[in-house]
């Protein structure tokens, strides 16, 4: 069985914070892995900055996009060691 994976990164400066945010930029990172969203980091209106890793959902502190950048990359990073045997 083959295995299908990739990232998806859309990162936009707005010209207002989107609500639940204090930063001017939206966005939304993706990692997925035959099909589900394994690794995701997003600002969707009105929860704010937040980072999904499996299903588990937490807050994200936004400091700047290429720390966000950094902080995706690393948790794919995570995500892969830790799933190498499945």
């Amino acid at each position: 069985m083959s295995e299908v994976v990739f990232a998806e990164l859309v990162l936009w400066r707005v010209p207002q914070p989107v609500s639940g945010s204090t930063h001017p930029f939206k966005y939304r990172l993706a990692y997925v892995v035959n099909g589900t969203c394994v690794v995701r980091y997003d600002n969707e209106t009105g929860k704010g900055d937040h980072r999904h890793f499996n299903a588990r959902e937490r807050s994200y502190i936004f400091e700047t996009p290429e720390k966000l950048i950094a902080d995706f990359q690393a948790d794919i990073a995570r995500w892969n060691r830790e799933n190498r045997h499945s």
